[in-house]
């Protein structure tokens, strides 16, 4: 059987925070593919040289505290849509869920004052707690140790280090 952690709740730590057009929710499409602009993830100076490798042309995976969600549904009708069945939050993409994070891949546009970095799309307000950030993986350029969605001057950069 494996072991419940001895306490309840974990500390997750904002890095930064999303500057977005988006200001109140009924704006927000449901998917970034679906109209969502471009935005800026303003990440914390103490967080400054964890950002090192991401450029413009890079596609990350932006992680974030969804900090207007309702926390205690468990189901939904996906989409907001009631002819749809109720459906298991965890089987959705819906921002109400016992922990509400966010989960976006985007694309790099632009970096800026090294702790600013423009990207696209992005579905969610202004003012979300940015948690983590991945870099996104090709699934076509995948290998057994995963290679990661990096720009095209960053992998010449790498094989000119590693050469």
């Amino acid at each position: 059987m494996t072991k419940t952690p001895d306490t309840a709740y974990f500390r997750v730590r904002p890095v930064g925070v999303v500057n977005s057009t988006l200001k109140r929710r009924k704006e927000c499409p449901r998917q970034g593919r679906e109209g969502a602009p471009d935005a800026w993830l303003e990440i914390y100076p103490e967080y400054a040289e964890a950002l090192e490798g991401i450029g413009p042309g890079s596609e990350i995976l932006v992680l974030t505290w969804l900090h207007l969600a309702t926390r205690d549904v468990l189901k939904v009708h996906p989409r907001g849509n009631p002819d749809n069945p109720l459906r298991g939050v965890f089987a959705t993409r819906s921002p109400s869920r016992p922990n509400p994070v966010g989960l976006h891949r985007v694309r790099v546009l632009a970096v800026e004052e090294v702790t600013r970095i423009r990207v696209g799309p992005l579905e969610v307000l202004d003012g979300t707690p940015v948690i983590d950030i991945k870099p996104a993986f090709h699934r076509a350029n995948r290998k057994d140790d995963d290679e990661p969605a990096i720009s095209s001057p960053q992998a010449r950069s790498m094989e000119s280090r590693s050469t």
